[in-house]
This record gives structure tokens, sequence and C-alpha cells, in this order.
């Protein structure tokens, strides 16, 4: 009988939702519908539902940094998904473990806001996302309001939309997706190796779309782990997303999650 292959594992790096719509557990789902195997970092703790973002805790940075590297020690790390990170101090320790820890494929959602409006970051944890750990990041993924942080300028018309990328290359991004689920027109832009590319799908009209950005982000390191190039697996990623959402059921009194598993 010929022995199982070893799945690829997926560390998530991200917050903790307890309504299983984003963060940690919401990949960890989405780790384990893409048959890869899922480790984790919790980097704060929340409370929030489907109706918003009501508290930020974030754990301590010590404790961040001793998971990473006790996490590493037991598994080969194909890819990292990077996600809330809630403090600066956070930020660094986790910049801190990826800057000798080598591992090839890093994702990076640059988690800054909650969709309900709710802070999720401070300013230090900003500067470190764009000075550290945006060039670590095989693939950056901020949606327009993200971007425009990121680079401080607005990322509005389809002029600066296309700027963005541009921007965000000299600052040190490699491949950069931004993503546009929040636009009338679903409308995602991958620059990558000096190439553009916008990927265009009609919208789906759902109050199930909670955590489309972690999932999103999560599925595209799923794909490179498991050795697809950054175009397929942002390709896959962006219909696995749709996927989920169309084949929701409504839950909770908010914005619910989506069909993840």
């Amino acid at each position: 009988m010929s022995a199982m292959p070893t799945p690829p594992v997926v560390l998530s790096i991200a917050g903790f939702d307890p309504s299983s719509g984003a963060g940690v557990t919401a990949d960890v789902q989405t780790i384990l519908t893409h048959g890869c195997y899922p480790v984790s970092c919790i980097t704060a703790l929340t409370v929030q539902s489907t109706q918003g973002v009501k508290r930020v805790e974030p754990v301590a940075a010590g404790m961040v940094r001793d998971t990473l590297r006790e996490l590493a020690k037991d598994f080969r790390i194909a890819s990292v998904r990077i996600g809330m990170l809630g403090s600066g101090e956070v930020a660094k320790a986790v910049a801190d473990f990826l800057i000798p820890a080598g591992i090839e494929h890093v994702v990076l959602d640059p988690v800054l806001k909650s969709s309900s409006g709710a802070d999720l970051i401070d300013q230090a944890g900003q500067k470190v996302i764009r000075e550290k750990l945006l060039p670590l990041a095989e693939v950056i993924t901020p949606n327009l309001d993200e971007a425009a942080a990121l680079i401080g300028s607005p990322v509005r018309t389809p002029k600066e939309i296309h700027a963005a990328p541009r921007k965000l290359h000299a600052m040190g991004a490699r491949g950069v997706v931004i993503t546009g689920g929040h636009r009338e027109e679903a409308v995602d832009l991958l620059s990558f190796q000096g190439k553009v590319e916008e990927f265009w799908a009609e919208k789906i009209e759902s109050r199930s779309t909670h955590g489309t950005g972690c999932a999103f982000a999560t599925a595209i390191a799923c794909g490179l782990a498991k050795g697809k190039p950054v175009r397929e697996a942002v390709i896959e990623a962006k219909r696995f997303v749709r996927q989920a959402i169309e084949n929701a059921v409504p839950l909770g009194k908010g914005i619910g999650p989506m069909k993840l598993i």
C-alpha cells in the first residue's frame, strides 16, 4: 500500500474572529478545502459577530514570536498568509521571524480596517507593513482603501488604480493584486513581473461576504504552496471566493460568512 502524499503546510498569521467568517478560523477552512494542512498563529483576539467588530486585543508580541518559532522548528512551511496583525509590536515580531526564515511563498493581506470601519492596526504597525513586510511578500492583496493607505494617495479612478501597483512595486512589492470587490463591478488588477492584467466578474448581490479578503489571500497562498504560478493561483482564488459566496447559506443578523468548506 503506497503512502499518502504529504500535504503542503500553510501558515495563517491572523486575528481570531469568533464568528468564523474571517481570520484564522476562516483560513483553516480555506486551507483544508484546498488540500493543504493548516497551522496558525493568532495575532489578536476580537469581540465581533456578523454585525461588526466591537473590540480588538492584540496578543503579546512575545507570544507571537514564540509561536512562530515553534511552528517553524516542527513543520516545513510551504507558504504563509499574513492578515490582521493588531499592533506594531506584533507586526515587528512577524517581520523578525520571516526575514531569516526564508519561506518562499508569502501572501500579505494588509488588513487595516474591518469592513464595519474599526481600526485593526496602529500607525506603527502600518509603518512595519510598508517598510518590512511588503518587500518580503511574493503577493500582496490590498483593496482600494488599503492600497491608498499604503501609498499615501487616493486609489479610486481607473487611472489611480492602474498607478497604484507601480507605486507599490517601487516600495518593494513583487506581485500586487488590487482587489475590487467593493466596486460596482468586481474587477481585480494583477501586476506581476512587468505584466498588468484585469480580471472582471459580475458582482454577486449577497450578504454572505464576510471574510472575502481573507479567503482570497489564503487561497492564493494555498495555490502557491502547491506549486502553481502566481497568475494561476490568483485566478483560482478568485473562482474559489466567488463559489464560496454563491454557495453560502445566510447566517447571523449582519454580513454573514461564505461557505468555505
